[in-house]
């Protein structure tokens, strides 16, 4: 059992959202895993029904924008999608030029100095020689956005969906205790990083990772939930991306993996169905065939064991199937039922 005492997704039976209580979902994954589609469908999902979700990009890339079809977005939180039954998904690209600046108006009401500052280059120097400060201003706006309150005193969001750094750098990003302990000791950059350490550690946050079953993207999912233990932030959930369906029968899978498959029956089967002319031709395709049978019951096999890998994190899985047509809007709408389906929103 996981932290919050969870199995794989895919045992089946009846139960509630996995995530009750969680507000912030900050969406990890090794380069090439599909990290923003799977936090753009998330968004989408825990959106549904009627819900506000905010869905964070804190590295500058355009990602969000890219995944729903839009212009670059601006540093302001925008309307980007509508989720199934109602419900709103708005976007936030953060500028930590421009959180520097809310961060000056917040804490010294020095906003109007702080756009001298940024033309004389100073704000880039600071965040060059104190990087962690970089990742205290965009973990900072997006805590900020979590607690926010309407002015009814309600939630402004239920959920924000972070789209953060990779895995590698995923445990150090979110460490912002350590990373300006030797920054400032008092004052309001201190209490600014305590918030919000104090919001990245609640139970109101999970950790997510995507991957593949490959073993690279496996084994770096492995350390990062390993990292995030070893600090004391919240472990949340694994979502297996790309998942192929395994087209033929397990017997035959299991044959062809031993190398008990067995071209000849393939042929006399091309043959009867009309599909070859005359038994060379039958036995060629049907060579051809097997190779890529067996190619098939390879891959199978190699993703199982990945699979088991990662089951032995005790954390839940949620698999995401292969989009055959690629990840564009209706696709995601797709993987954000996918989610729903499996309880991970």
């Amino acid at each position: 059992m996981g932290e919050r005492g969870f199995v794989s997704a895919a045992e089946g039976g009846a139960r509630d959202t996995d995530w009750d209580g969680v507000r912030l979902h900050i969406v990890s994954g090794k380069g090439g895993t599909g990290k923003t589609t799977v936090a753009a469908a998330l968004a989408l999902a825990l959106a549904a029904g009627g819900r506000k979700v905010l869905l964070v990009e804190v590295e500058g890339r355009q990602g969000i924008a890219q995944v729903f079809d839009l212009p670059p977005l601006p540093y302001e939180e925008r309307k980007v999608a509508v989720a199934p039954g109602g419900g709103d998904v708005y976007a936030l690209a953060i500028d930590p030029e421009e959180a520097m600046l809310d961060y000056l108006e917040m804490f010294y009401g020095m906003k109007r100095m702080g756009k001298a500052l940024t033309r004389m280059g100073v704000v880039d120097f600071a965040t060059t020689i104190a990087p962690g400060l970089r990742d205290v201003l965009v973990t900072g706006k997006t805590s900020e956005a979590v607690r926010r309150r309407d002015k009814s005193g309600g939630r402004t969001y239920d959920a924000v969906v972070m789209d953060a750094p990779p895995t590698g750098r995923i445990a150090r990003f979110l460490n912002v205790f350590d990373e300006v302990a030797g920054l400032a000791r008092v004052g309001p950059v201190k209490n600014h990083a305590d918030l919000v350490r104090g919001v990245l550690s609640s139970p109101e946050t999970a950790v997510h990772f995507v991957t593949l079953l490959e073993e690279m993207p496996v084994q770096e999912t492995l350390d990062g939930i390993a990292e995030l233990r070893e600090t004391r932030l919240p472990v949340g959930g694994v979502f297996v991306n790309m998942v192929r369906a395994e087209g033929l029968p397990g017997p035959v899978l299991d044959a062809a993996y031993d190398g008990r498959f067995d071209p000849a029956e393939l042929a006399l089967g091309l043959k009867a169905a009309g599909l070859a002319d005359g038994a060379a031709d039958a036995s060629a395709i049907a060579e051809a065939l097997a190779e890529e049978v067996r190619e098939h019951a390879r891959r199978t096999e190699l993703e199982k064991r990945e699979r088991s890998e990662l089951e032995s994190a005790l954390v839940p899985l949620y698999d995401l199937p292969l989009l055959p047509d690629g990840a564009d809007l209706a696709g995601l709408y797709e993987l954000a039922d996918a989610l729903r389906a499996q309880g991970a929103a």
